[in-house]
């Protein structure tokens, strides 16, 4: 079984924000939208950085990879 801790805090939003997630959550379950929502958030945030770093790599090496695309290309067309 495993516990997770949780440790009370306060957060100002706008009254826009908050109507808005008060439509969509039921009475007392904003801390738990909240939560999932900044689950959501670092999950997204977590996947772009990692598209990023491969974005950075493929760049990297892109100058070496398109030459020996070339070669294979060049070798495929001569027979």
């Amino acid at each position: 079984m495993v516990f997770i801790m949780k440790i009370k805090t306060s957060v100002t939003l706008s009254n826009e924000i908050l109507a808005r997630m008060n439509a969509l959550t039921s009475a007392g379950g904003r801390s738990g939208f909240i939560e999932k929502a900044l689950w959501k958030y670092i999950e997204l945030s977590q996947r772009e950085q990692r598209t990023q770093n491969d974005l950075a790599i493929i760049n990297k090496t892109s100058s070496s990879l398109n030459e020996e695309a070339e070669d294979t290309l060049l070798y495929q067309a001569k027979k």
